[in-house]
């Protein structure tokens, strides 16, 4: 029996120019908001459209996975 993943793995960095850029691990989702909030938001959403009508279990996830998001720091604020 394959090994379900129960979640869903992200992060979101700062953008290039402006805002923030949220990614995915393991799925090719990709996504921009001007605010945390928004990247969060547009996170969820895009998952949600890009795993819309496909078998989860066939793409190895179980049924209503989590999503875990991590936002990275640049090395800037990270300072002791």
């Amino acid at each position: 029996m394959k090994h379900l993943q129960h979640t869903i793995k992200a992060v979101i960095t700062d953008g290039d120019e402006y805002g923030y850029v949220g990614s995915c691990f393991g799925l090719p989702v990709v996504t921009q908001g001007s605010t945390l909030d928004e990247v969060v938001n547009n996170l969820k959403e895009a998952i949600e459209l890009h795993l819309e009508g496909e078998n989860l279990t066939e793409m190895g996830y179980a049924h209503n996975p989590s999503i875990i998001i991590t936002y990275e720091l640049a090395p800037g604020y990270a300072k002791a």
